[in-house]
């Protein structure tokens, strides 16, 4: 996969939002790539960027929210300055988005068939007889019980955990290059979740499609993802393939999530925690953004923030990881 060139490319990516009082920076440099056939999963508590950075690169920042600097490149074409209307033709056909809420996808006037075929119809080539046979198929996939005879029901009609399938449906029915998934599952049931997970592992190996997966869920990254960044304050503090992250995490913010998951193998009497919050956009500290939770901090952590640096097989954002002369 590494042979392959990227499908998409995040470069320098930086997200800011004007306000009265200043300028908050919701991403700060925030650099990766995704290989055809490669699922990304991006992990974080709440606050640390992860579904800003799926926004930005489907073109949906919600304003005053902008794109100040870095780019966004999908099949080496630059893609964070196209104008809407492009950038609309683009999403569907080439990048299809799996939303949290489904109520903000789905069309309340319109049955989930009209809707699945009409995407279909306008990026595939065929006919309305086909789209139709092609939507149930995608409603059966995704869990979807009698899905010929759901297939004229509107959104209303489903439960939440329904409505969050055809979603998914709708996401995957174009078969495009490139899923941005922000939390795709949490609203499904284990069992479901289990299906729908297997089903995007199959259409990223089977299909080529690259796929960025958002969630706090660590459980499916670990079954569905490839590599995993794990990002804290608007910036990448640790990326690399899933199993070194998981089970040999350099970053202490990395190495506190992986400890505060509960270990199938033994019982424990308390989980670890990582004491105190996330910083809000308008107090980041200086240095490194952890610096205050951080139980291996030290001078230069207060003062000088990190870049990613190479830390064995993973890259992390930690000073521990440079040479001695860097650390000064």
């Amino acid at each position: 996969m590494s042979n392959t060139p990227p499908l998409l490319e995040v470069q320098n990516l930086r997200v800011e939002f004007p306000t009265r009082r200043g300028t908050l920076v919701a991403l700060d440099d925030v650099s990766f790539a995704i290989s055809p056939g490669e699922v990304l999963g991006v992990v974080g508590e709440s606050g640390a960027g992860k579904s800003m950075t799926g926004a930005a690169i489907i073109g949906l920042l919600e304003p005053p929210g902008r794109i100040a600097r870095g780019k966004i490149l999908l099949n080496g074409k630059r893609i964070d300055n196209l104008r809407y209307e492009e950038m609309r033709r683009i999403r569907g056909r080439e990048i299809g988005a799996i939303f949290q809420d489904p109520l903000t996808t789905l069309n309340p006037l319109y049955t989930v068939g009209k809707q699945l075929a009409e995407t279909m119809t306008t990026h595939l080539p065929i006919g309305p007889a086909e789209a139709k046979k092609r939507a149930i198929e995608w409603l059966e996939l995704v869990g979807i019980p009698a899905a010929a005879q759901r297939i004229d029901s509107y959104p209303h009609e489903f439960s939440g955990g329904m409505r969050q399938r055809v979603v998914i449906a709708l996401a995957l029915c174009a078969e495009p290059k490139l899923i941005v998934a922000d939390e795709p599952t949490t609203a499904l049931d284990v069992s479901i979740q289990a299906q729908v997970i297997a089903l995007l592992k199959t259409l990223a190996r089977e299909k080529g499609t690259a796929m960025m997966l958002v969630t706090h869920d660590m459980g499916v990254i670990a079954e569905t993802a490839d590599r995993v960044a794990v990002m804290y304050a608007g910036r990448i503090a640790e990326i690399g393939p899933v199993r070194e992250v998981v089970k040999h995490a350099r970053h202490p913010y990395s190495a506190g999530l992986m400890a505060s998951i509960p270990p199938l193998d033994r019982r424990v009497e308390r989980l670890a925690q990582i004491d105190g919050a996330m910083p809000r956009l308008s107090a980041i500290p200086r240095g490194c953004a952890y610096n205050p939770r951080c139980p291996q901090v030290f001078a230069k952590c207060r003062e000088d923030r990190p870049d990613l640096i190479d830390a064995g097989t993973t890259r992390a954002a930690c000073w521990l990881y440079a040479t001695e002369a860097a650390r000064g």
